[in-house]
């Protein structure tokens, strides 16, 4: 690979994870080809983009942006496959799920919204980490739930009134 081709990736990289809040690192070495097409397809239907990428272009595309991503460039050691997705905790799913199967990926570490998790024991964390949308719909159960109390109880307590106004003016 040429410097230009070089600088090229680098560029590349450093816009992708200017563009995105959710990225995970992974290794997958040793999966045999099978097996790697079947992660590829199960993260193609969650959403999630798989690159295998090179320790060192990354780890410079990580120095060039703006985020910190703390101990992240520190875990790029061996075999590094990217998981970038939308949704922070898709890519969680796809490894939990598919290490049902086999013992990879490995998550070495993850960048979810300006937070750092490095490791693989923060894997369950990270599935347990609402996504935006489920974040948002909590918020607007939680702003109905007293409106329909008190609807509820004006309506109950309308029914009770009439009914003790009823009583009171038969007798």
């Amino acid at each position: 690979m040429t410097r230009e081709e070089k600088s090229q990736v680098i560029q590349d990289l450093t816009a992708q994870l200017a563009d995105t809040n959710t990225i995970y690192l992974a290794d997958i070495s040793g999966l045999d080809a099978i097996t790697t097409s079947n992660l590829r397809r199960a993260c193609f239907k969650a959403n999630v983009q798989l690159a295998v990428v090179k320790n060192t272009l990354l780890s410079k595309a990580m120095e060039a942006s703006d985020k910190d991503f703390g101990e992240l460039p520190d875990v790029l050691k061996g075999n590094t496959s990217m998981l970038i997705a939308e949704a922070s905790n898709a890519p969680a799913k796809v490894i939990k799920e598919f290490r049902k199967k086999s013992d990879k990926p490995l998550l070495k570490g993850a960048y979810v919204e300006e937070a750092v998790y490095v490791g693989d024991d923060q894997l369950d964390a990270l599935v347990n980490i609402k996504s935006r949308e489920e974040l948002i719909g909590d918020i607007i159960g939680l702003l109905q739930s007293p409106a329909k109390n008190v609807v509820s109880a004006l309506q109950s307590g309308g029914g009770k009134l009439s009914g003790i106004l009823k009583t009171l003016s038969e007798k």
